[in-house]
């Protein structure tokens, strides 16, 4: 009879924990955090992005000894550890002089840190694992909670960040979450958000652009370098090229969600979350245009980031914008307060004849998945 099991492994040289319910399966890397694999169980296939390099444990980095591998120290330190979904907290983006000075990487604290597994528990019914980080430059804590039910193929992911200061912190916190190859493939499959309105990278993709610099978009239109339009459903459709968008959730709704549908695998995969706290998604597109490591000419990685910022420009960027297209673009919290969100991982069949998905909506402890016409499908986490 099919149980829950969470199970410490070994994850390509990584330390990990494994949850599994018999139905799916969930891969939580203990340096950076990162949630680095999500399947069907018995299935090849990760729904997630896979970093093409080998990975480390990213607070084993030296940048004398690694650096030529995963670049210098503030990216490197990230690069060297980071694949699939990764916590930018609490900041996004490179860090700023000071920060860099006291040895942050890309994406802050969080990701390039070790957590601690606190709890890990698995029955006939459910399992769960209950890790934690302390982030001792910005004083901030954080807890997650990865919880998985019996038949599901439902991830809960808490998350609750404690400010352990005396005195209110800004902040950005925002869910790295990337798909790749083979879920995402140009020409089979397709990415589907519930996003309004957006813009364009204000400071092009290193040479390698593939939309028009500080554009406004009409999800999923963007004006493309050429003078086109491009949809940006689609994933890889320019070899040797990139891009970064901002895009503002549809505020009409309690949820939002971001959810990848494979037409050839006739499956849908991706995330429901909480839209108040999460109003923005940072669109990230690497396809094979950084020639230098660790890319290597050959990554194909489009990123899904959710939170409470639109771009990865840093806090400072963000505390000189303050708000974009009238909604804040930065987290506050009072010292010693905390904030809690929940976010739902998920993957389902779905029927062969689905050529889209119209719609993700949560009801209690249920997701609807709404594809062509009337027809939907329902998952209880």
């Amino acid at each position: 009879m099919p149980r829950c099991r969470v199970d410490e492994i070994q994850w390509k040289n990584r330390r990990a924990y494994r949850l599994s319910n018999g139905t799916v399966e969930v891969i939580v890397l203990e340096g950076g955090g990162h949630i680095a694999d999500f399947r069907l169980c018995g299935s090849q296939l990760n729904l997630l992005w896979e970093a093409p390099w080998q990975t480390i444990e990213p607070q084993t980095f030296s940048p004398r000894e690694h650096a030529t591998f995963y670049g210098d120290a503030a990216v490197g330190k990230l690069l060297s550890g980071y694949t699939g979904h990764a916590l930018a907290l609490p900041y996004f983006g490179m860090p700023s002089t000071a920060e860099a000075a006291q040895g942050l990487a890309l994406h802050g604290e969080a990701a390039s840190s070790q957590w601690s597994i606190i709890r890990a528990v698995g029955d006939d019914n459910s399992g769960s694992l209950l890790m934690e980080v302390a982030l001792p430059v910005y004083k901030l804590q954080v807890q997650r909670k990865i919880s998985l039910n019996i038949d599901s193929c439902v991830v809960s992911i808490t998350e609750i960040v404690t400010n352990r200061a005396g005195s209110e912190v800004e902040f950005q916190w925002v869910e790295h979450a990337a798909f790749g190859k083979p879920l995402f493939t140009n020409g089979e499959a397709s990415l589907y958000i519930s996003a309004t309105r957006g813009t364009t990278w204000p400071l092009g993709y290193e040479g390698h652009d593939f939309l028009l610099n500080d554009a406004e978009i009409q999800w999923p239109h963007a004006p493309s370098i050429d003078g086109g339009s491009t949809d940006l459903s689609q994933p890889f459709v320019r070899d040797g090229t990139g891009f970064v968008a901002a895009l503002l959730t549809d505020p009409n709704r309690e949820n939002a969600f971001a959810v990848v549908h494979n037409r050839r695998s006739a499956l849908a995969a991706g995330y429901s979350f909480d839209r108040a706290r999460f109003p923005w998604i940072a669109l990230w597109e690497e396809n094979r245009a950084r020639e230098y490591a660790p890319w290597n000419g050959i990554t194909r990685a489009r990123g899904v980031e959710f939170g409470t910022s639109p771009m990865p420009l840093g806090l400072d960027h963000a505390r000189r914008m303050h708000t974009l297209f009238d909604t804040p673009v930065l987290a506050h919290l009072a010292g010693n307060a905390s904030s809690e969100t929940q976010y739902q991982l998920f993957v389902s069949p779905v029927p062969a004849d689905w050529t889209q998905i119209k719609d993700v909506r949560q009801s209690g402890t249920t997701l609807v998945v709404r594809g062509d016409g009337t027809k939907w499908i329902s998952l209880r986490f």
